[in-house]
């Protein structure tokens, strides 16, 4: 999309400053709350506050509150990208601000990782109980049944498996599953889950949401059930879960939908506090899947959460291997 050149003077002022090309810079890995990214650029919030203003205003940023926190990240679309993207395209990895940005953003990054490590080892034994006080459970599994369809599916992938409940369940309907987790105590449990269920050729592998080392278009079934919350980049999520569908396939996502339950954040590890349908359906979207359909399933008590149920295809021809 072209721009008139004071669209583009305005762009090349506001990413033209030290402290907003490190920002976009450090938005180009992932999307990033103030708090995080104050802390990496060892600046005050309310100055890099303002910067972030400057930036959205530009169109170079989107914000996006979450509760009672702001995220932030790189505007996907739009005729100021390719400017974006070929001015950081510029930036020497070498170079020592952003080796040292980069190192703090690490340590951001593995201190997410080490607290949620921490609190699903603590939590694995019960995290079946941990997700019932949310909504039934009989209603959710129904509602992703019926969302998933009848089959019979050549392969299933898990992914954030979990306690591998949703391998257990959708295991009747499909020829082979596999499960991913970055959790050993989660797979030790998923493996117990489908060693009780008579599932003795499920695949179990410890395995990252982000980098799955799948190939494309492996399964005509991916789950990505109650996990998205948990990431620091969903969308990156989305978009990995998308291309292991094959044509014909479906992906289906079950979450929450908004709410401001803040001590989840601290409590329970959770990153964003649910997602809207305009939000899965922009991932869905740029990932070439079909509109999603969806799903809501709200809690019997007025203080829980909403559970939502999105699935879509990709269009193509289903294709099945002989039995």
């Amino acid at each position: 999309m072209a721009m008139g050149s004071d669209q583009v003077v305005e762009v090349l002022r506001a990413a033209g400053e030290p402290t907003r090309l490190r920002i976009l810079a450090l938005l180009a890995s992932e999307e990033l709350a103030v708090m995080e990214l104050s802390r990496i650029l060892d600046q005050s919030q309310p100055r890099v506050s303002r910067h972030l203003k400057l930036l959205s205003e530009a169109g170079l940023i989107e914000r996006f509150p979450d509760g009672a926190w702001v995220f932030y990240r790189l505007s996907a679309h739009g005729g100021a990208r390719p400017l974006l993207d070929g001015a950081l395209d510029l930036i020497d990895p070498a170079d020592p601000v952003t080796q040292r940005d980069a190192e703090r953003l690490e340590a951001v990054r593995a201190e997410r990782s080490a607290e949620a490590a921490a609190y699903f080892a603590q939590n694995a034994a019960r995290w079946d109980e941990i997700r019932s006080l949310y909504v039934s459970e009989a209603d959710v599994e129904a509602a992703i049944l019926a969302a998933a369809g009848a089959g019979p599916f050549e392969r299933l992938v898990d992914l954030g498996t979990g306690t591998g409940r949703m391998l257990t369940l959708l295991a009747p309907r499909a020829r082979s599953v596999l499960g991913l987790d970055m959790s050993q105590q989660m797979l030790n449990i998923a493996r117990r889950h489908a060693s009780e269920e008579g599932l003795e050729g499920a695949e179990l592998r410890h395995g990252d949401i982000f980098a799955t080392r799948l190939p494309d278009g492996a399964a005509d079934l991916v789950v990505v059930h109650q996990v998205l919350h948990y990431l620091s980049d969903p969308a990156a999520a989305v978009a990995e879960a998308a291309r292991l569908v094959a044509p014909g396939g479906r992906l289906l996502i079950v979450d929450f939908a908004p709410h401001g339950l803040e001590f989840l954040r601290e409590a329970h590890q959770h990153r964003r506090l649910g997602f809207s349908d305009d939000e899965i359906g922009r991932w869905f979207a740029a990932a070439g899947l079909e509109a999603p359909a969806s799903a809501a399933l709200p809690p019997t008590d007025a203080q829980g959460l909403t559970v939502k149920v999105w699935s879509a295809a990709r269009q193509g021809e289903k294709q099945r291997t002989a039995a």
